[in-house]
């Protein structure tokens, strides 16, 4: 629930007149939706009446008629835009009739918002905008109290710009707290963190879905699964915490553990939750389940949820890669390098500065072609940029070591890569 020091500064919804339905309309993309389910909860905590597709449409009703329907219902709307947005038809139809609801009705309002800092299409650059680039996990600090009063249509006071500002603030030592942290190495801080808290960690999962991160990124997955389990508590509706629970005890690595992670995942994509996150962590609980069982099925399932994540979010060089080595364990060349030279257009050749996972792929990139010095090195290179993140170091090691013996390479090119980790393995 939202707590009473953001009720005194969030503006009450707008009363709905006598044809209205709703407060607020959510116009967005199906990969999107863990990050609007999140907006969806606080919107919804404060009192608005939000129309979500996959919370009022039923099997069998007419989806465009019954979503025109609702815009014409509804008091706002806001258009949610990200990079896997781009070249959306749909947006561009939405963005068309928005405009001419708010042509027709002056006191009709939409505003965009950017989830990821992309630079928004030329439709929506003409109006204000709220940037949520700082909170990619789901809408907090002040930039969400922005987004509510923008829907109340109503300024900010001197009161609530200040309260905005200060919760920025908190955001953004929340994070730089959490970082630290993480960089050396301290997952009693981390907790410590969580549980002292403070407000801008109740207005949303994202802080608390971060510390699980960090800490399973250290190897500590019990505690991250504790965390996690706490914010599941407090934030019900949201996806993330779910995901990166089902991540956290697929690293943690037993056969229940990785049986209860496919349960978790597979009930949110039965419940149309398909987004390129849960593709690629479920990919992963099917390649943990080759390594147990040598099944080749199971490692086909493992490049077809990899693969398919790979297609609603192409640019996400993480299911990228995966997509390419499992396809070097298939034995498919070709197709491992098809995914490999799309791949290298998003992370290029070298390292990323402060970016472990960015950099790790580059090396994995120039493994599967062979290319086992420069392998190496960069290996080397991302190794050095995360010291003490063991459970993530020990992935890449995983993956890099089941590489090796499908490109069939030597004792001399094992002993290359298997340096770059020796701190680790």
């Amino acid at each position: 629930m939202i707590l009473s020091e953001w009720l005194q500064f969030a503006p009450q919804p707008r009363p709905l007149k006598d044809q209205e339905k709703w407060h607020v309309f959510l116009s967005y993309r199906s990969i999107d939706r863990p990050w609007v389910l999140n907006l969806y909860d606080v919107l919804v905590d404060l009192g608005h009446k939000v129309f979500l597709d996959q919370y009022v449409l039923k099997p069998g009703d007419h989806l465009i008629r019954n979503l025109q329907d609702a815009l014409d219902a509804s008091q706002a709307a806001v258009l949610i835009w990200s990079a896997a947005t781009k070249g959306s038809v749909w947006v561009n139809d939405e963005y068309e009739y928005l405009q001419q609801r708010a042509n027709k009705d002056r006191d009709f309002i939409f505003v965009p918002v950017t989830m990821d800092g992309s630079e928004l299409p030329a439709f929506a650059r003409n109006r204000i905008y709220v940037d949520f680039s700082g909170y990619p996990e789901g809408p907090n600090g002040g930039d969400l109290l922005r987004l509510l009063y923008a829907l109340a249509n109503k300024p900010l006071s001197e009161e609530a710009i200040q309260f905005a500002s200060d919760q920025d603030e908190a955001a953004a030592v929340a994070n730089a707290l959490l970082n630290n942290a993480k960089r050396h190495n301290k997952p009693d801080r981390l907790l410590q963190l969580f549980h002292q808290g403070g407000l801008v960690w109740k207005t949303s999962a994202a802080l608390g879905c971060k510390t699980a991160e960090c800490l399973t990124s250290l190897g500590y997955n019990d505690e991250a699964i504790a965390v996690l389990a706490e914010v599941e508590k407090s934030f019900p509706k949201a996806i993330r915490p779910i995901q990166l629970h089902g991540l956290a005890l697929a690293k943690r690595g037993s056969s229940e553990d990785l049986e209860q992670a496919q349960e978790i995942l597979g009930l949110l994509l039965e419940k149309n939750n398909a987004d390129s996150e849960t593709l690629g962590i479920y990919g992963r609980t099917w390649m943990d389940r080759y390594k147990r069982t040598q099944d080749e099925t199971c490692l086909r399932q493992s490049r077809r949820y990899y693969a398919e994540a790979f297609e609603r979010q192409p640019y996400d060089y993480y299911t990228g890669i995966n997509s390419a080595a499992k396809s070097v364990f298939l034995g498919e060349m070709d197709k491992a390098m098809e995914y490999l030279q799309r791949v290298e257009t998003i992370v290029g050749d070298k390292p990323a500065r402060d970016d472990y996972w960015k950099t790790a792929t580059v090396a994995e990139v120039l493994l599967i072609k062979k290319q086992y010095p420069a392998a190496a090195a960069m290996y080397r290179q991302a190794v050095d940029m995360a010291p003490g993140q063991k459970g993530s170091i020990l992935s890449t090691w995983g993956q890099a070591a089941l590489l090796l013996e499908s490109l069939g390479a030597g004792e001399k090119e094992v002993a290359q890569i298997r340096t770059a980790f020796k701190d680790y393995v």
